[in-house]
């Protein structure tokens, strides 16, 4: 038999919070952790029952569903998996499971190209290649671009729900800068990839401006469904990155008229695969084409241009030049200093 809604619902927060070492939990935090997922989730608000998760914890300690978790109780009290590695998502799905996702991915397909669901085809097949690969590990007719040990992934399902459902969050977040951890209320916006890696837009309590957090960096979170939300007025976030390379801005930033020489080799890369949406064809010759974009000036376009190396060159603004330039100085000189 299928897993049913709730019952998966169940399973996957029991599994969240033994996956997370940062704590200890026991039978009472399980059980709370549970009731606040479901009236999150579903607005279920008689929460559950000390039977039920006791219940849930057996099953998913058994073969029952493939999951066999190593949960075992620490000083007669405390709840954790013994395999610090382990999660349920790492399970195989069974049969009817399975199947009910074949069905899925049917329907979906039949949809595409309906143009609501035109930007869904990357997704699509990647949903059916995916279903298709754990019914037969040996085929995998396409690959998409994926980083396994990219931490933060299994935040994206919470964090979206957080967004959707306007729940504040009280969240634990450790920048590379940093030397340790803050702990912050937030309120948060939006979920935004680039390159393969998830971000979240969103404004702590503390301060009226935007932030962008990286998944990656976040240790802990949890919704305060009892706290008032408060929306960010101003701001179309639908726009909100239309003017930027990236993810990093900032509530001052504005766009910047970037003029950009790229040689005649990687001219033809560059026309069929725009830098940015707003690229401009200023002018073409024998050496190459000259081309416009409008962006902020941040640190993914730095990196941009300079992935181009030798075959590009900034025209304008100057200061964005001769940042360029230096870096390229120091790029040669530690070649240099190496020989």
């Amino acid at each position: 038999m299928a897993t049913n809604k709730l019952a998966l619902l169940r399973y996957k927060t029991i599994d969240q919070c033994l996956k997370n070492r940062f704590r200890k939990w026991t039978l009472e935090d399980l059980i709370e952790k549970v009731s606040d997922a479901l009236y999150e989730y579903e607005g279920i608000t008689t929460g559950v029952s000390k039977r039920t998760v006791q219940s849930d914890i057996q099953t998913m300690r058994s073969d029952k569903l493939g999951y066999n978790a190593p949960i075992i109780v620490t000083d007669k009290r405390f709840y954790t998996y013994e395999d610090a590695d382990y999660s349920i998502t790492n399970s195989p799905i069974n049969t009817a499971d399975m199947d009910k996702m074949k069905e899925i991915v049917s329907v979906l397909k039949q949809l595409n190209g309906f143009n609501y669901f035109d930007e869904m085809s990357d997704l699509i097949a990647k949903l059916e290649n995916n279903v298709n690969k754990s019914a037969d590990s040996n085929k995998n007719f396409i690959q998409f671009e994926d980083n396994k040990e990219l931490k933060g992934r299994e935040h994206i399902t919470p964090l979206y729900q957080a967004i959707f459902n306007k729940t504040p969050l009280f969240l634990e977040y450790k920048s590379f800068k940093a030397l340790k951890p803050s702990k912050e209320i937030y309120y948060p916006y939006l979920l935004k990839e680039y390159r393969n890696r998830w971000f979240l837009v969103c404004r702590p309590k503390s301060n009226p401006n935007l932030l962008t957090l990286a998944l990656d960096r976040v240790i802990e979170f949890h919704p305060l469904p009892k706290e008032l939300y408060v929306d960010y007025e101003g701001v179309n976030f639908e726009r909100y990155f239309d003017d930027l390379l990236g993810v990093t801005k900032s509530h001052k930033d504005r766009p910047n008229k970037i003029i950009l020489h790229v040689n005649k080799y990687n001219a033809p890369y560059v026309i069929t695969k725009p830098i940015h949406a707003s690229q401009q064809l200023l002018s073409e010759n024998e050496t190459g084409i000259t081309i416009r974009i409008d962006v902020v000036h941040n640190f993914e376009l730095e990196r941009e241009i300079l992935g181009f190396g030798e075959t590009i060159e900034v025209l304008s603004p100057k200061k964005l030049r001769d940042i360029i330039a230096r870096r390229l100085h120091k790029a040669s000189d530690r070649y240099r200093d190496n020989k």
